[in-house]
């Protein structure tokens, strides 16, 4: 079986190692949702990743509620990504853009309208907005004229990313967001087309990624989901109904790979008790399947060894140490981040984690 080292062919995408930096949102772009020169360089520190998928970023004003996080819908946003790709090619690295539409999980006073989802639904809890923390708000249902809209939003950002230089995108419809809405019924009470039985509620998501893949082409096309429990407070009451089929229909598209994340009982960010489904999307799925959440480099490596994943994405260990794909190999301890500076403004706890070896000299 293959090491955490061998390289792996992600569609068109040729990665020297099987160890992904999975998304990590971190809000450093402008208040326009440009990226900055800040994150050309922690990007670039980060580019020995087998592939590097990019923090979420938004494919419309109305799916991006994130504050600083970045998009791209605008030329301005797209002009910006430019020097961050060139920084992680020169470095000799991959990346990809992951492609973001956040449902309800957004707030008015970010977006500058009513939050959208599959149902006039509200998220548990409070969203991270300009003002702090506020309570979400009851989301408009999407009217199914409106799809096609959203599907030219994804279009467009697609188009613009290839246009950016990125080496190819990945869809996120995962973590209870718009497209997980979709996906769930305990968030799509719909009796239209894209409601009701698993393959209807499927059905955004298949529409979303062939036209993506129209776009980038399947081999530069990946999608993440979360065939997990609860999620953000969207749920399913039988996850296996909708996910298997939904691994399914990915197959058929062609995509380059798939990402999963599935939080266990222990889960550092995000827990659940559901039985994972990755197993039977393994059987499913044909293409490159990446597992993530709260793997060491030892239980990696053991799911490689079980030929339960092709790769492994590594999320927050990335965030302390940008020399990851070193220190597993040379088995060199971990830092530890600063959950403070996860989504602060500036360098610090961003660009400022040194290498092992810089470290060790101090």
């Amino acid at each position: 079986m293959p090491s955490l080292f061998d390289p792996v062919r992600i569609g068109a995408i040729h990665a020297p190692n099987r160890i992904l930096m999975a998304p990590l949102t971190r809000g450093r772009g402008t208040r326009a949702h440009v990226p900055t020169p800040l994150m050309a360089e922690y990007y670039a520190q980060r580019a020995e990743a087998g592939l590097i998928i990019s923090e979420a970023t938004g494919i419309s004003r109305e799916g991006l509620g994130w504050p600083y996080a970045p998009g791209l819908w605008t030329d301005e946003q797209t002009e910006g990504w430019v020097p961050v790709v060139e920084a992680v090619h020169a470095a000799g690295g991959r990346i990809v853009a992951q492609l973001w539409h956040m449902g309800r999980q957004v707030h008015s006073s970010v977006i500058g309208t009513q939050p959208v989802s599959a149902s006039a639904t509200i998220s548990p809890g409070k969203v991270h907005t300009y003002e702090g923390r506020q309570p979400f708000e009851t989301a408009r249902a999407l009217d199914a004229a409106e799809i096609g809209r959203i599907l030219d939003d994804y279009a467009r950002a697609t188009r613009n990313a290839i246009a950016a230089g990125f080496d190819g995108v990945q869809v996120h419809a995962a973590n209870g967001y718009l497209i997980d809405q979709f996906l769930r019924d305990g968030s799509n009470q719909r009796s239209d087309a894209y409601g009701g039985a698993p393959e209807n509620r499927i059905r955004l998501l298949r529409e979303v990624v062939e036209r993506v893949a129209s776009v980038a082409g399947p081999e530069r096309t990946g999608v993440r989901l979360s065939p997990n429990g609860e999620s953000q407070g969207v749920d399913d009451s039988d996850p296996a109904s909708v996910f298997v089929p939904a691994a399914r229909a990915l197959d058929e598209i062609g995509i380059a790979f798939l990402e999963l994340r599935e939080p266990g009982p222990e889960g550092t960010f995000g827990r659940t008790d559901v039985p994972k489904q990755s197993p039977a999307i393994r059987d499913a799925y044909r293409g490159v399947l990446v597992l993530n959440s709260d793997y060491t480099d030892a239980h990696g490596q053991a799911a490689l060894d079980a030929g339960a994943a092709d790769a492994i994405a590594y999320g927050r260990p990335f965030i302390a140490n940008p020399d990851l794909v070193e220190r597993f190999r040379r088995k060199l301890p971990l830092a530890a981040d600063d959950m403070k500076t996860w989504y602060s403004q500036g360098p610090e706890g961003y660009v400022d984690y040194p290498p092992y070896q810089a470290q060790a000299a101090e």
